[in-house]
């Protein structure tokens, strides 16, 4: 049996999706449903049972389940904006620490989210090199939550045995649920469909010209090859950069999401809150050589080419991953 917790939520489900595509459905997903709609990102795919991530944890620190042969971490709070330091240390650091300990135990295969947030301001790089995470800053809790179970797992031998997967800007079919947290991406083709426009914000650097800021975009079907691929190979251990390793600018996202739609190009730039221009990030970009070295040869989907698949097979039909 393979377990996904966050199986409802974005990333999660997309797993499933492709777990259910290659032919597994012995999957016991963990989640917590609450009053959002992601379970609408279940119904159409196969697993053997369902569980609330309480109750799921109950049973794991009674060692209540066996036949387990993977154990893949997704479940968290992915709220940048939240700032409640007690929960998020309860919710995506304790949790997961409950989780390496009885996969260790039990030699259960475990991959879990960590995430690229815990790189803060981009000022140390974007290396997955191990030797240095302790150089890190995030700038908000939630990558500080992050990273401190990738200290944790470093400084108890963890990183040995398991996998962190440090996913970049990821966005695509099945996020609709995330409220604020979805992906620019969608609330662009919103935007469009709304009045013909998309905003983004104005830069507030000389070096660069509005809109020409620059993220690591990455499909979601990309993160997933990348999280199976870890499945796939658990002679390989460690913390890895999931990313496309190529920096593109917002314009040419929302460029490329008026192609999809075959319009011309709307585009306004609008002040950026005062509380977000001290802790903006103007530039990431994966460095994913280590995944290279390892093995991984599969090339990331083009920016272009991904946003037209999103939007022309998910966003204007409504369809989720079936």
């Amino acid at each position: 049996m393979i377990i996904v917790t966050g199986g409802a939520g974005f990333i999660g489900s997309a797993i499933v999706w492709e777990l259910n595509k290659r032919g597994e459905d012995d999957i016991l997903i963990v989640d917590s449903l609450g009053k959002s709609d992601k379970w609408k990102n279940l119904c159409s795919l196969r697993f053997s049972d369902y569980i609330e991530k309480d109750v799921f944890l109950e049973k794991i620190l009674h060692e209540s389940f066996f036949d387990v042969s993977a154990l893949i971490h997704m479940g968290a709070c992915s709220s940048t904006t939240e700032r409640d330091a007690r929960y998020l240390i309860t919710n995506n650091y304790e949790y997961t620490k409950h989780l390496a300990n009885y996969a260790h135990r039990h030699d259960v295969r475990f991959i879990y989210a960590s995430s690229a947030a815990t790189y803060g301001d981009g000022s140390q790089g974007y290396s997955d090199d191990e030797s240095s995470i302790e150089r890190l800053r995030p700038l908000n809790m939630y990558g500080y939550s992050k990273h401190l179970f990738d200290l944790w797992a470093k400084r108890n031998g963890m990183l040995d045995h398991i996998v962190g997967l440090k996913y970049f800007n990821v966005f695509g079919p099945n996020e609709y649920h995330k409220g604020d947290m979805r992906s620019v991406m969608i609330k662009a083709y919103e935007q469009i469909q709304a009045d013909g426009k998309i905003r983004l914000f104005k830069s507030y650097r000389k070096e660069y010209a509005d809109g020409e800021q620059m993220r690591d975009f990455l499909y979601v079907k990309d993160a997933v090859k990348m999280t199976l691929f870890f499945l796939e190979h658990p002679e390989i251990n460690g913390i890895f950069n999931a990313g496309t390793g190529v920096a593109r600018t917002w314009n040419a996202l929302a460029k490329a999401v008026f192609a999809a739609l075959e319009l011309e190009p709307q585009i306004e730039y609008i002040d950026m809150p005062e509380t977000l221009r001290n802790r903006y990030q103007y530039f990431t970009q994966a460095d994913i050589s280590k995944l290279q070295r390892v093995g991984y040869t599969v090339s990331p989907t083009s920016l272009e080419e991904a946003v037209r698949d999103y939007v022309q097979n998910y966003l204007q039909p409504q369809k989720h991953l079936a």
